[in-house]
């Protein structure tokens, strides 16, 4: 397999080359898109660099990590690589680690790896309390809206995608900033692709990062309820309508029949002094019980409904 790295560099001189150098023989090509930089990493790279593997690529208007990310994969794309590995510029990223990202998606069990800081405990001890609460908040949030309920970590950008897969997602409508991993997976999941965690171990050097939990949380909260009801609309209602489907709609009008009811009798108990007879008590809280009930089987089949049939090896076949 033809594997290619992507490097999104915005001010990585520091760490840069170190990355570069580690980088095995197993690759390729190395794409390094200088994002608009300030501190001219692209120019730096290509002055300091003695790797003949490497691209630098460049962008006139910064674009965000994901429009550089973007702009590697269309690279690769074009020249016929067959998988991507995304690997920071800031040395956080063990570039040794890059066989086990690959290893599942050229063996045909994964259509995208990605980081799992997650996945042992002994793998969180550099990462602040602050991010291991936040990541555990996204984490939860991406079940409810991307659909794999069992990866972790969604901010964590080492990832590796197989470019058949890419030729398959609207690039160019990916998110560009800090949601982009996030982004990814949801768009992953409408095409029905596999996705597996990698473990990895949380490493923190002394740069600040941008990504400030306080003020991504309202935002990303918003970007999670627009993709949850997508994801919904498309996969139980256009895509298909199944058991799924039914478990939901019941549950909804069930659980709406019973709180306006309810609360329609509430509000005249208290506009009147007259309690609410324990029938009346009774028909509020049952639809809302049986609702509930549907919606925890949803839920359940949701689970149950991850992809789990990597589409590269018939994406391929077609492809030739």
């Amino acid at each position: 397999m033809r594997i290619a790295v992507a490097i999104p560099c915005y001010k990585v001189t520091e760490h840069v080359l170190s990355v570069i150098a580690a980088i095995g023989p197993e690759v390729q090509a190395v794409y390094a898109v200088d994002d608009a930089c300030p501190d001219g990493s692209g120019r730096f790279i290509e002055e300091n660099n003695r790797d003949p593997r490497v691209r630098v690529l460049y962008h006139a208007e910064n674009r965000g990590v994901g429009g550089a990310v973007v702009t590697a994969y269309e690279a690769a794309i074009a020249d016929g690589m067959d998988v991507v590995v995304k690997v920071d510029g800031d040395g956080q990223m063990n570039p040794a680690l890059l066989p086990q990202f690959v290893r599942p998606i050229a063996r045909g069990q994964a259509d995208y790896t990605k980081g799992n800081r997650f996945y042992r405990p002994e793998s969180l001890r550099g990462m602040p309390p602050v991010r291991l609460f936040g990541n555990a908040v996204l984490s939860l949030m991406t079940k409810f809206s991307c659909g794999y309920w069992s990866s972790m970590d969604p901010t964590n950008g080492y990832t590796a995608v197989h470019t058949a897969v890419l030729r398959k997602l609207p690039l160019q409508k990916l998110e560009r900033r800090y949601f982009f991993e996030t982004d990814m997976l949801y768009h992953l999941n409408t095409i029905r692709a596999v996705v597996h965690d990698v473990p990895m171990d949380a490493v923190y050097g002394e740069e600040a990062s941008n990504l400030k939990v306080s003020k991504v949380l309202p935002e990303f909260l918003g970007k999670h309820a627009v993709r949850l009801v997508k994801r919904y609309a498309y996969l139980y209602l256009l895509r298909d309508f199944n058991i799924g489907s039914l478990y939901s709609l019941l549950g909804a009008m069930l659980c709406l029949l019973g709180a306006v009811f309810g609360g329609v009798h509430w509000l005249d108990s208290l506009l009147t002094g007259r309690a609410a007879s324990s029938g009346t008590v009774m028909l509020a809280a049952l639809p809302l019980i049986i609702g509930i009930q549907f919606l925890i089987a949803f839920l359940h089949y949701d689970v149950s409904n991850v992809p789990r049939d990597a589409l590269t090896p018939t994406l391929v076949d077609d492809e030739r």
